[in-house]
């Protein structure tokens, strides 16, 4: 089974460590067991790469650059805002298909699919383990003609943490107000990231077990 290891953001260090995450002097942030390299760019936003150990080597998949890890998995970093990993990575596709069929050949196995709605319009979940965390394919069940051919993307992160409470109460007005997650008895609340100018969507959980 593919391990998510290393996650790389065209983010600024210092715009995490306003949001309450450690990041040392060369912009590493160690969240759980996954490294997350901060490497500023003006010409990209959010997550723009990742790390998988155990997959099959490619460059990418689908779209999503991917990469071996340089480094052994790090010990966990503690962080200001209680984040203790990240629950999942959020992937959003074009074709859903397509990049499930993509994801599967690289070796992730899918685990369960959800239908829902976005907007009004039907949208479907396919949720893959990537060691600690999942990673979230969403998208629409039926290919938009107009935009089939565009590659999968990063959307964001959920990240969990030990106190919901105190991290609202550390970032204050810019983490919106904790509500009920989809899974059941967990709590959920979205970062204000571009009042921090950060790029990426991150969201903060409560908790509990994962839903996948």
């Amino acid at each position: 089974m593919p391990t998510l290891v290393e996650l790389t953001v065209a983010d600024a260090p210092d715009a995490w460590r306003a949001a309450g995450f450690t990041v040392d002097d060369d912009g590493q942030c160690v969240i759980g067991h996954v490294r997350v390299w901060l490497r500023p760019d003006d010409a990209a936003r959010g997550v723009v790469g990742w790390a998988l150990d155990h997959a099959a080597e490619v460059d990418a998949i689908d779209g999503l650059p991917t990469g071996v890890p340089a480094q052994d998995p790090p010990s966990a970093w503690t962080h200001e805002n209680g984040s203790t990993l990240i629950d999942h990575v959020v992937v959003a596709s074009p074709d859903l298909d397509r990049t499930r069929a993509a994801l599967e050949d690289a070796g992730f196995d899918a685990r369960r699919v959800r239908d829902t709605e976005s907007y009004g319009s039907a949208m479907q979940q396919v949720f893959f383990r990537a060691g600690e965390v999942i990673v979230e394919l969403v998208g629409s069940p039926t290919p938009d003609p107009a935009h089939a051919d565009r590659p999968a993307g990063f959307f964001g992160l959920a990240i969990n943490v030990s106190d919901l409470d105190a991290t609202k109460a550390l970032l204050g007005d810019k983490l919106g107000e904790p509500k009920e997650a989809v899974q059941p008895g967990r709590r959920i609340a979205t970062l204000r990231n571009k009042d921090l100018g950060i790029t990426t969507a991150i969201a903060f959980m409560s908790e509990g077990e994962q839903s996948s």
